[in-house]
């Protein structure tokens, strides 16, 4: 079941992946270039191979509680998939990658590294999606206007005639009618001449004659026409008449497959009902205990600190960790020397400046490794033979809110056992007849010097319905296409490798293009988690001759992630928000709804790009050598070479 797949998917990120990235053994630095890409190339397999098997366990897997966790490790996974071709790239200087000798040591087929678009980027924002839809078709219908390609048409000028020249196009045309006249007339007399001499010399033995050639060579063009045929189906070429209709056990999968995703739903909400109920319950019952119990540990402290040093200690500030802190594996002088460096180190972090390079790939597999141990924690050897629904289990839900709300409490006790030791302190001091010392000096914040000019919300008395409308009205939203990914057909590239060790620099195929767009621009606009931690990418330009389907894949990137479409092209500007006020205005609301004009203006609003912002650029050319190379560089950050299909793509 989809259970074994996410198990299968584990072990093989536990026993061969991670172990490899997390070697605890200091690797020597790889000085092979070739060699080294080729690892990263193998890593790059495996990855791709996790993320297909987490993806279809992700789909259908209905267990609530499950789903979290497979989604932690497929964003993950995704997100790494995005790193190593990050990295790859910047070590063999080229986009494109060939792997047909990877898959073939590993006897893979390219059908199982073609990376996938995750099912849950439109079916988790269907009711989103759905609103979006509805509001654009209101507005338009309202505008009375139909998305339909616009077809330019050049008005027609009528040239007034002279009289003379009139007469000469009217005889011209007589002219010829009367030749046509005079041809059809002598057509009909050549052919009654050959029917009459026919009718004389009838002659039955060349007739049959070529009434048996006919028909034998109808009979051989339909035998050929056959084994052709036969021929191409045995070959996979072409799809079997018989088979055309899906079988009946494909019927049932699919529907199996709409049925668990329908549970999916309704578990769901189930979940989230419990997951309420559990939570004021355990707060309700629970909830006493803990803050006693955290009052009585926190009184015992101040004992036992008072037998140590001869006098109360400072209580840790919330920053610090506040009772956290006391809770920890130390004796009452170490909490008393920990409590007073904590001062010392948090001012040295911020007087420190950061001069080196963090490694990121590191931080990927660690949260990895994290959640492969969370696994063998909880699920692996979990006995669920009681749920056979694959409900939600409430014991988890328990034990994950005991924390938070323990976390809860803490802060709340704090407060009362910070008053409660200033009033300890207090009394110590008049016992001693000494002056009772002030309260604790807050601490100051650290300066940081110039505030950071705030953007001006341009549109701060609109709401996004205006915004979205207006936008819709000048034509710059616009309804994608209903193609997807998978419609822009092209094959594998099987020699690339074998071409470049023989220093020719393969053209890339189809196939690695679709990687490319899944990679840089659906996977990190379809997951926002992705999207923040994974290697930015805030603009691509895709660069190819007419006709090769550039704005066919725009389309494909809007619907698999159900992203909205923004047709900024200079064309499409023509006319509307002259001048700079509304040029800065109009990337404002496009910004704001999540660019020769915007030479200068959108690079500024690249650079406010942050991770959380999920927004990406694709622009289209078939020309990108007439562009200023400075400034076309600095605005794309990836620039594609779409190619011309090759024979087999054809």
């Amino acid at each position: 079941t989809y259970n074994k797949v996410w198990a299968e998917a584990q072990k093989e990120l536990e026993d061969n992946l991670l172990p490899e990235e997390l070697s605890a053994q200091v690797l020597r630095p790889e000085k092979d270039r070739v060699v080294f890409v080729q690892r990263l190339a193998t890593l790059f397999v495996g990855y791709v191979q996790v993320f297909r098997q987490l993806e279809e366990a992700y789909d259908q897997v209905v267990h609530p509680q499950k789903r979290r966790l497979i989604r932690e490790v497929l964003d993950g996974v995704m997100g790494r998939l995005i790193e190593l071709k990050s990295e790859m790239v910047e070590k063999e200087l080229s986009e494109y990658h060939y792997m047909d000798d990877v898959i073939q040591d590993l006897n893979l087929t390219p059908m199982d590294i073609e990376i996938p678009v995750p099912q849950y980027f439109l079916s988790e924002r269907r009711k989103v999606l759905q609103e979006r839809r509805e509001m654009l078709s209101s507005i338009l219908s309202i505008m009375g206007v139909e998305e339909r390609p616009k077809v330019d048409v050049q008005p027609v000028t009528a040239r007034v005639l002279n009289i003379e020249e009139a007469i000469k196009i009217i005889q011209v045309t007589e002219r010829a009618r009367q030749g046509r006249l005079r041809a059809k007339f002598m057509r009909e007399i050549q052919q009654a001449e050959e029917r009459q001499k026919r009718a004389k010399d009838v002659d039955r033995g060349p007739a049959a004659l070529n009434q048996a050639a006919v028909w034998r060579g109808f009979q051989q063009r339909t035998k050929t026409r056959k084994e052709r045929d036969e021929e191409m189906i045995f070959l996979g070429m072409v799809l079997d008449p018989d088979h055309s209709q899906p079988c009946s056990s494909i019927l049932v999968a699919k529907a199996n497959q709409a049925k668990r995703r329908g549970k999916q739903e309704e578990y769901e909400e189930d979940f989230q009902k419990s997951f309420i109920s559990v939570t004021e319950k355990l707060r309700e019952m629970e909830g006493p205990d803990m803050r006693e119990s955290l009052k009585d540990q926190i009184r015992q402290w101040f004992i036992e600190c008072y037998d140590a040093a001869g006098s109360f200690p400072d209580y840790p500030e919330e920053e610090d960790g506040g009772s956290a802190l006391i809770f920890s594996d130390k004796n009452p002088e170490e909490l008393l020397e920990t409590a007073s460096k904590v001062e010392v180190d948090a001012n040295k972090k911020d007087a420190k400046k950061d001069t080196g390079k963090k490694d990121k790939g590191d931080e990927r597999p660690k949260e990895q490794s994290g959640i492969a141990l969370w696994f063998a924690d909880v699920w692996q050897n979990r006995n669920e033979s009681q749920n056979f629904s694959q409900r939600h289990e409430i014991e988890l839900i328990k034990e994950d809110k005991r924390k938070e709300i323990e976390s809860e409490i803490r802060v709340q006790v704090d407060e009362l056992m910070r008053q409660e030791l200033a009033t300890w302190k207090l009394a110590l001091e008049k016992g001693k007849g000494g002056k009772a010392k002030g309260a604790a000096k807050k601490k100051k914040g650290p300066k940081n010097g110039k505030k950071k000019k705030k953007e001006k919300d341009l549109t701060a008395d609109r709401t996004t319905d205006s915004l979205f409308q207006e936008l819709v009205e000048q034509a710059l939203v616009k309804q994608p296409e209903n193609v997807r990914l998978e419609d822009y057909l092209g094959d594998y590239s099987y020699l690339g490798t074998t071409l470049r060790q023989t220093d020719i620099e393969p053209m890339p195929s189809l196939s690695d293009l679709r990687q490319l767009i899944t990679l840089y621009a659906i996977l990190p606009l379809g997951s926002q988690k992705v999207h923040e931690k994974a290697p930015l990418v805030k603009a691509i330009l895709l660069a190819g001759p007419n006709g090769v389907g550039k704005k066919m894949l725009v389309h494909a990137i809007c619907q698999e992630t159900g992203a909205t479409l923004f047709d900024l092209s200079p064309v499409n500007l023509v006319g509307k928000y002259p001048g700079k006020s509304g040029l800065q205005m109009l990337l404002h609301m496009v910004f704001k709804l999540d660019p020769t004009r915007l030479k200068k203006d959108l690079p500024k609003m690249l650079k406010t790009m942050k991770g959380g912002d999920c927004v990406l650029i694709v622009g289209t050319t078939q020309y990108p050598f007439n562009a200023d190379i400075k400034s076309f560089c600095k605005l794309y950050g990836k620039i594609i070479l779409i190619p011309r299909p090759d024979y087999a793509s054809r």
